[in-house]
């Protein structure tokens, strides 16, 4: 990790502007997409792509390249940062976008956005929700916008509907519906793991399954009225009281047997299609696999609902990646790949995107015009209610390497190690990599 920060920190912090954007011809350029997407989101993908190469009047030819998740991205992004090996367009997180940016690998959209000729129209910018459009404008760099949203979904909490009412119908829990509080969802998932469902498939029988994630603890403590970054100072507060009580919270689940890890992937939604799991956080990206895990499987009713909380309102972790333009490039290139982005995100490719990816569209015109979308789908609808809830996880640079740090210091804690000594450690941990990653822009 030190070997990188050195070297990032020996690269100027500087961006790829490209000047007189009006007068720029993006004819014949060829844009390189690097992306994560596969199965129903890679077709709806390669749609959207194939419309934009044979409509667009200036010859422009997108190709896509799956480079596996947005991990593997920014590891191979890293030794390539501003340099022509770099693709032209690359999906990644807003914190990913800032570690770029330090090693002078991020071009600022800005003039793009704000062309006469190719940029978008104050109608335009409008139409996109606020909060996503202006989630990639960097205030530590100069307000530079270093991304563009195609796409945003939130971490909500999945729950077995019919397990629920059997429970109350037999006495198990002391309220109707999905839990709304810590000690519902406690009392709920203890009588889970006692009280097996009608409909199960298998024979095990719990309340809730953790997977250890920086997001799934941003999510926890965002639910107990804290955050785990302290954005007034600056620093990571993983030690905060509202992180300590929400991690405490989830290792008395595990130490009464109430809950247990996700061991392998996607587990928790295989058990929970097999009605052997009451509960589980996850993406709302994840619907349609839920869908599938559950008509394939125990055959249930089941929705999503906010994380329980202590707060009057939920408080949803809304999160997404965006696309973004890597240096490395002409400024002929650069706007070809923006021109693209505009078609991307544009009303028409929105609403191919939102139904076959099942994320949350980002202009209002494409919300509106889904109704019957949200019909036919009713856990997505409730799902995007919850949008004027939203907050954000911390997008500065270096936060990929405090989520490693994250995952394994949340298995600690599950596993019983004290709390307060793990998260003050990851706390001051987080700090001095965020240290190193500031230092470099100076």
């Amino acid at each position: 990790m030190k070997t990188l920060f050195a070297l990032l920190a020996g690269l100027a912090v500087t961006v790829s502007v490209a000047q007189d954007v009006d007068s720029l011809d993006p004819s014949g350029q060829t844009v390189m997409f690097w992306h994560q997407h596969s199965t129903e989101r890679l077709e709806a993908l390669d749609a959207i792509i194939e419309e934009f190469n044979t409509t667009n009047e200036w010859g422009i030819t997108v190709q896509q390249e799956y480079q596996g998740g947005y991990g593997d991205i920014f590891q191979k992004m890293l030794p390539i940062l501003s340099t022509s090996s770099a693709p032209n367009l690359v999906v990644g997180y807003q914190n990913q976008a800032a570690t770029y940016a330090i090693g002078d690998g991020m071009t600022d959209l800005t003039p793009f956005v704000e062309s006469e000729r190719w940029g978008l129209t104050d109608e335009e910018k409008a139409d996109f929700f606020p909060g996503f459009y202006t989630a990639d404008i960097f205030p530590s760099f100069d307000n530079q916008r270093f991304g563009f949203p195609p796409n945003r979904s939130m971490e909500v909490m999945y729950y077995n509907a019919d397990w629920l009412a059997e429970l109350a119908d037999a006495g198990a829990i002391s309220f109707d519906g999905p839990p709304t509080t810590p000690e519902q969802f406690r009392e709920a998932a203890c009588a889970a793991t006692d009280t097996p469902f009608s409909g199960a498939l298998a024979d095990a029988s719990l309340g809730y399954k953790l997977s250890t994630d920086a997001s799934r603890f941003a999510s926890w403590t965002f639910a107990f009225g804290g955050d785990v970054y302290d954005y007034d100072a600056d620093r990571y507060a993983y030690d905060s009281p509202e992180a300590i009580e929400a991690m405490t919270y989830l290792q008395d689940l595990f130490e009464d047997g109430c809950a247990d890890f996700v061991t392998e992937r996607y587990g928790d939604q295989t058990d929970f299609g097999q009605g052997t799991l009451l509960f589980t956080v996850g993406s709302s990206s994840g619907l349609p696999y839920y869908d599938s895990a559950v008509s394939e499987g125990a055959d249930f009713a089941w929705s999503v609902a906010p994380l329980p909380r202590t707060t009057e309102d939920p408080v949803m972790n809304v999160y997404g990646a965006s696309v973004s333009i890597p240096t490395g490039h002409s400024p002929e290139a650069d706007l070809a790949t923006w021109l693209f982005i505009k078609h991307y995100t544009s009303p028409e490719a929105q609403a191919t995107w939102a139904k076959a990816s099942n994320y949350f569209p980002v202009r209002q015109s494409v919300a509106d015009g889904l109704s019957d979308y949200f019909a036919e789908n009713e856990a997505y609808a409730t799902a995007f209610d919850l949008l004027p809830y939203g907050t954000t996880e911390p997008p500065v640079p270096g936060y990929d390497f405090v989520r490693d740090n994250v995952e394994s210091d949340m298995a600690a804690i599950m596993d019983g190690d004290d709390v307060e000594r793990v998260l003050a450690t990851l706390t001051s941990e987080s700090n001095l990599i965020l240290d190193d990653q500031l230092s470099a822009m100076e």
